[in-house]
């Protein structure tokens, strides 16, 4: 169809055709210049939308692998063998009553859902006999608990110093070592928490670098998911 058909033909019966101009047709009839004028998004908002964007992305990520950590870690239960690390469990009464008290004391400070304790002799030398006491419960800040029962024991045997972390090994959450004094002098103690247990470790006649190692090959034997 023609512009020519469209200028001749009359309008409601008129006989004067519809004008036809170049100018565009307009179907508001708001006035653009009182139109409010959009201000473009300057550079210095653009950064600041991108950095709470990807902070909030960033923290999202770590919601989610704390969580994939806490459902990991959370079903552990702790076993006493026979034998750990060159160690044989020492199954006295003096030994088990041992093990109970320092158990119970660890229980009275953080709910467990059971109760660990034993002691594991060296067959070499009878004074360098190590002492385990903790549980399992859900820990959602395991370093937290741990720090609390250094602190609790400090007040028991006097301070616990040089404390530092050290390597936790493959079952992960947090270890750390120090030394603190008892009736034999001083002696190496360490402790490891994760979502799903909390362990002490008491070591007379090792410095610290030797329990570690210990502590874990023990923490290895013990501890399973």
């Amino acid at each position: 169809m023609s512009d020519a058909h469209l200028t001749e033909r009359p309008v409601d019966g008129g006989s004067d055709p519809v004008e036809l101009t170049e100018e565009p047709i307009e179907l508001s009839r708001r006035d653009p210049a009182q139109e409010p004028e959009r201000r473009p998004v300057s550079r210095r908002r653009k950064i600041i939308m991108a950095a709470l964007l990807a902070a909030g992305l960033a923290g999202a990520g770590a919601l989610g692998l704390g969580g994939w950590r806490v459902l990991q870690q959370k079903d552990t239960t702790l076993g006493q063998p026979a034998e750990v690390a060159g160690l044989v469990r020492d199954d006295s009464e003096r030994a088990r009553s041992t093990a109970d008290y320092l158990r119970d004391g660890l229980a009275a400070d953080i709910e467990l859902d059971r109760g660990f304790g034993a002691v594991y002799s060296d067959r070499g030398d009878a004074k360098r006999s190590v002492l385990l006491f903790g549980g399992t419960t859900l820990l959602w800040q395991p370093e937290r608990d741990l720090d609390t029962l250094f602190g609790l024991m400090a007040d028991e045997t006097g301070r616990v110093a040089g404390l530092r972390e050290v390597d936790a090994g493959r079952l992960g959450g947090v270890m750390k070592c120090g030394t603190t004094s008892g009736d034999g002098g001083d002696f190496a103690v360490c402790g490891w928490a994760d979502h799903g247990s909390v362990v002490m470790g008491m070591f007379p006649g090792r410095r610290v670098d030797d329990a570690a190692a210990l502590f874990r090959d023990i923490r290895e034997s013990v501890q399973s998911r």
